[in-house]
C-alpha cells in the first residue's frame, strides 16, 4: 500500500512542479498554440503540458516498476516526434508513420502471438486511431486531461478488482499525473499539454486496455466503454464529415464537445458534463465486470449516445437560426 501511496504522490507532485515552472512567463513563448480555424481558445497559450505529465508518469513508474519495453519503446517514438511537431509542425506523413511503428512496438511483441497477423494489425490501426483521436479531442480545456484521469482511474480499478496490483500502479500514476495537470489546464487554462502529451495519452489508453485484456483483467469492450466519450464523438464527427464529402484533414470545429462550447455551454460547463458522462460511462464499465449479463448495460449506452448527440445537434441547429 506505501508503494501505491508513494509512486502516485511522486507523479503528482512532479508534474504539478514541472507545469507550475513551465507556465512561469519566461517559458511563456516557447510552443505556443496560436489560435487558428479549429481553435477555441482566442489567445496564444503554450501547448508544452505534456512534458509535465509525461515526467511525472516515467518519475512514477520508475520508483514502482516500468512497464514492459513495447510500451516504453512506443511511448517514447511518440512523445519525441510528437514534441518536435509541437515546435516545427511536421508533415502529416512522417507523424503518421511514426504512429503506426509505436503501435507495431507494442502490438506485435505483446498481441501477435495470442491473436495472429490479421487480428495483430487489425489492433494496430486501433491504436493509431486512438492515438489520432485523443489529438483531435484535446480542444477544450480540461477535457482530454479530465479524459486521462478518469479512463486510467478507472482501468486502474478494474485491475484492483482482478487482483493486478502492477496494472494498478501503472494506471493509476497515469491518472494522478492527468489530476496534476487540470490544475493549470481548467477553464482558462494556463497551459494545453499539446501533441507531446495528447498523443501518448492516446497510444496508453489503447495499449494498456489491450494489455489488460490480454491478461484477462477484462474483455475487450470494456477499455471501448471506458473511453467511449472520445472515441463515439470523434469516429462519429469523422464519419459524417466522410459522407458530405469534406477533408478530413482540414481544421474543423464539429465536435460535440466543440458544439457545445459554440451553443453557449463555455469550457468549463462542457468540460463538467463530458466528466459525469466519463465517470457514467466508466463506472457502468466497472459495475458490468460482475453483471452475469453485461450486455444489458452496454445496451444502455448504445441507446443513449445516439439520444445525446441528437439533442446537441438539435441545440446546435437551433443556435444556428
Amino acid at each position: 500500500m506505501q508503494e501505491f501511496i508513494y509512486a502516485s504522490l511522486a507523479s503528482f507532485v512532479i508534474s504539478i512542479a514541472l507545469l507550475f515552472l513551465l507556465t512561469r512567463r519566461r517559458l511563456l513563448g516557447f510552443a505556443l498554440d496560436q489560435p487558428n480555424a479549429r481553435s477555441l481558445h482566442t489567445k496564444p497559450v503554450p501547448r508544452t503540458g505534456g512534458i509535465g505529465i509525461l515526467c511525472g508518469i516515467l518519475a512514477g513508474w520508475a520508483l514502482s516498476g516500468l512497464p514492459g519495453w513495447p510500451v516504453i519503446a512506443g511511448m517514447s517514438i511518440l512523445v519525441f516526434v510528437s514534441f518536435l511537431d509541437d515546435v516545427m509542425s511536421l508533415p502529416v506523413t512522417i507523424r503518421f508513420g511514426v504512429h503506426f511503428v509505436a503501435a507495431g512496438l507494442f502490438a506485435v511483441p505483446v498481441l501477435l502471438p495470442s491473436i495472429g497477423w490479421i487480428w495483430t494489425c487489425v489492433s494496430m490501426i486501433f491504436i493509431v486511431w486512438m492515438i489520432n483521436l485523443y489529438n483531435f479531442m484535446d480542444g477544450s480545456d480540461g477535457l482530454a486531461g479530465g479524459m486521462a484521469l478518469f479512463g486510467f482511474l478507472f482501468y486502474a480499478i478494474a485491475a484492483w478488482m482482478h487482483h493486478s496490483p502492477e496494472f494498478v500502479l501503472l494506471n493509476m500514476i497515469v491518472s494522478m499525473s492527468a489530476c496534476s495537470f487540470l490544475f493549470f489546464n481548467f477553464h482558462p487554462a494556463k497551459i494545453f499539454m499539446g501533441d507531446s502529451g495528447s498523443i501518448p495519452l492516446g497510444f496508453l489508453a489503447a495499449a494498456f486496455g489491450f494489455a489488460g485484456w490480454n491478461r484477462d483483467l477484462w474483455p475487450l469492450w470494456f477499455p471501448f466503454l471506458v473511453f467511449s466519450p472520445f472515441i463515439v464523438d470523434a469516429t462519429v464527427t469523422l464519419l459524417k464529415r466522410l459522407l458530405r464529402g469534406e477533408k478530413i484533414w482540414q481544421a474543423h470545429r464539429e465536435h460535440y464537445y466543440q458544439r457545445l462550447i459554440r451553443a453557449g455551454l463555455g469550457h468549463r460547463n462542457t468540460a463538467l458534463l463530458e466528466y459525469a458522462l466519463m465517470v457514467s460511462v466508466g463506472a457502468t464499465a466497472v459495475l458490468s465486470l460482475r453483471m452475469s449479463a453485461p450486455w444489458i448495460a452496454l445496451g444502455i449506452w448504445v441507446f443513449a449516445y445516439p439520444v445525446l448527440m441528437l439533442k446537441i445537434d438539435r441545440l446546435w441547429a437551433a443556435q444556428d437560426k
